[in-house]
């Protein structure tokens, strides 16, 4: 099968998606800055806000493992604050950690994918860069910002084989959302038509039919995941 990397796939959305791909036949490796995952996964040392980070860890895996088909590029971060009192530090981590990395994760994966004229690059927005959210300019414009650059790159490169697509999820029960207040909790469920968070595993099996043989003919998509909170945004 094929090789897949993930990123920020050591814990929640990331680890699940890891799993599924593993399940599903593909070699796995998890790209995170400790370089280390759970469940007998292998992984590599990476911290997507470093080009030459990115650079040393596809290296490494390709020299390991083989070329590289499928990237799942999930690493991301949060520094929330209204944006009055927002630093320059919380907005250029988001927006270098979140949407440069995810861009810089997949220019280099397309080194093997146009020579072997196929593969699947897979974008994890949120919900959020789709609808807003106070307190998050910098995380939404960082997860919008995904949905533009995959829309371009498919159009870049359709011809060579490869599809570029957009997983946006919704609120997913994950080691962030745990740490939220009861109030915002009933806040969230209340606007979800679903009335429940995500579980991981189910962002993790759309992610899987994308990466699949069966979504061959589908990219520039954008695929919410979310409940029915964002409903079309």
């Amino acid at each position: 099968m094929t090789v897949a990397l993930v990123t920020g796939g050591n814990r929640g959305i990331g680890l699940a998606c890891a799993k599924r791909l593993r399940d599903s036949g593909h070699t796995v490796v998890v790209g995170c800055r400790t370089g280390v995952a759970p469940d007998g996964l292998a992984a590599v040392a990476m911290d997507v806000s470093d080009p030459a980070s990115i650079n040393a860890a596809f290296d490494v895996v390709e020299e390991q493992h083989g070329p590289i088909g499928i990237v799942v590029a999930n690493a991301g971060i949060t520094r929330d604050n209204l944006l009055m009192r927002m630093s320059d530090e919380e907005i250029d981590e988001v927006l270098n950690t979140n949407l440069a990395g995810s861009i810089r994760i997949a220019r280099r994966s397309l080194r093997n994918m146009i020579k072997a004229r196929s593969g699947r690059i897979i974008l994890v927005s949120s919900v959020v860069g789709l609808m807003g959210s106070a307190g998050q300019v910098n995380y939404a414009a960082s997860k919008a910002g995904l949905v533009g650059a995959a829309r371009s790159l498919a159009r870049e490169v359709g011809s060579r084989g490869i599809t570029v697509n957009v997983v946006a999820p919704g609120f997913v029960d994950t080691d962030m959302t745990a740490e939220l207040g009861e109030e915002r909790k009933a806040e969230i469920l209340g606007a979800v038509p679903l009335s429940r968070y995500a579980q991981p595993e189910e962002i993790a099996g759309v992610v899987d039919f994308i990466a699949s043989s069966d979504a061959g003919y589908i990219t520039g998509a954008v695929i919410p995941v979310d409940g029915g909170l964002g409903l079309g945004h």
